[in-house]
């Protein structure tokens, strides 16, 4: 099975290697991004032994870096490598500066080979749900370690697993911990074969990985509504929502900030198409004194700042199914109540907390989004109450951050130096 998965990911890189190289040729950006990834893991000298932990994106760079405070704190003399697959999950990473970071490289012996014997991690920490064959085959003839932290696993993926359970079985074997998030995840993973002395469950890190934010607990005049997260769609319904809030309201101030950046000249010209007024984030310090009437975020790291200073938030990527929701649990910590669609798969356990709390409203259909708006503006009072709950919930479920360290330290007993 090794040899076959290494021969076709090797041949689908020599075939689509001309794209490649077209492509780096006209975009700088992507130029960069395959120089990062092939060699950037050669720009710093590893320490001994490391804790190597890899996460997928910007998500997963977040929970880590949690998990890698608290690993410092417990573990003060071990060092930590942080591997990620995105530059935007990159950029959090590096910008952080707690550890060596760099972007994986492509899942093939040619490149993870040297990676490893410059590495030689201690042990391998995968974040939520990165089973790379190539990576996890290669660690796990060298005997390293390996454990899944923060673990999830859909009704679709078990399903899709059990389709190739052999796959799930080859790709796992030299997994020593499976910890997930809550009990059904751990039940969909026992369900594809694993034993149960590989299975527990130690909560969601997300709950350890939102912080409170800085501030005296006042809320600015006028207020802001804020809609994090946005994809295709949500714009264009919070406009709406807005266009029509404007006449009872008129002080109130809105965010958007789309959840990805290379969106952001399309969002604006989607704002200013309406005659809305519109200042970008970055270049708010130009404007001291202006109040703009639409806040446009285009910089990453700074949306939790909006979520602290607003009255309510809407998290995008709920209204369609593709999406499957984004992150509520900042917004929710930051005590303000939390607007979503019905199409929370990859939240699920996040939304029925909220949604259960009180302080998580459940939006039906895009056009569900004014009227509720216009109910918490209506009553501040009842507004505040239901910040209060989601924040409360949020709280409530943290810890799981403290079991996962326990759990890489058991893993480290069986690291290659220590055998």
């Amino acid at each position: 099975m090794d040899v076959l998965y290494h021969t076709i990911i090797t041949t689908v890189m020599l075939l689509a290697s001309p794209f490649f190289l077209i492509r780096a040729i006209i975009s700088g950006t992507f130029r960069r991004e395959m120089i990062e990834r092939l060699g950037g893991w050669r720009s710093f000298h590893p320490p001994d032994d490391p804790v190597w932990i890899h996460a997928a994106s910007v998500g997963e760079v977040k929970l880590a870096l949690t998990l890698i405070d608290q690993l410092k704190h417990t573990l003060p003399e071990r060092p930590v490598l942080l591997s990620t697959f995105t530059p935007t999950g990159l950029a959090v990473a590096r910008k952080a500066n707690v550890c060596p970071s760099f972007m994986m490289p492509p899942d093939s012996p040619l490149f993870l080979n040297p990676l490893m014997e410059r590495l030689q991690p201690a042990a391998l920490v995968l974040i939520e749900a990165e089973l790379w064959p190539g990576l996890l085959r290669t660690c796990h003839k060298q005997g390293i370690p390996m454990v899944l932290l923060n673990g999830r696993m859909s009704e679709g993926s078990m399903i899709r697993y059990q389709k190739l359970n052999p796959l799930f079985s080859w790709i796992a074997e030299g997994v020593h911990f499976f910890a997930m998030r809550t009990e059904a995840d751990a039940r969909r993973v026992k369900k594809l074969g694993l034993a149960d002395c590989r299975i527990g469950v130690t909560g969601n890190m997300k709950y350890d990985a939102v912080m409170p934010p800085h501030t005296n607990g006042d809320r600015p005049s006028p207020g802001l509504i804020v809609f994090g997260s946005t994809r295709p769609g949500d714009e264009d319904a919070a406009l709406k929502a807005i266009e029509r809030l404007k006449p009872d309201y008129p002080e109130i101030r809105y965010v958007i900030a789309p959840r990805h950046m290379d969106r952001i000249d399309e969002v604006e010209t989607m704002i200013q198409s309406r005659g809305l007024e519109c200042v970008r984030h970055s270049r708010m310090k130009e404007q001291r004194n202006f109040s703009p009437f639409i806040i446009l975020v285009d910089q990453l790291g700074v949306l939790n700042d909006y979520y602290s200073m607003g009255r309510a938030a809407f998290v995008g990527g709920g209204f369609k199914p593709e999406y499957g929701g984004q992150n509520i649990l900042e917004p929710a910590l930051c005590g303000i109540p939390v607007l979503f669609g019905p199409h929370m798969q990859n939240f699920e356990e996040e939304a029925k907390l909220l949604e259960e709390s009180g302080g998580g409203l459940v939006l039906k259909t895009q056009t569900d989004l004014y009227p509720m708006l216009k109910f918490l503006l209506d009553n501040p009072e009842e507004c505040e109450q239901l910040g209060r709950q989601a924040a409360a919930a949020v709280i409530a479920e943290r810890g799981a951050v403290e079991r996962n360290v326990e759990i890489i330290r058991e893993s480290l007993k069986f690291a290659p130096s220590n055998l």
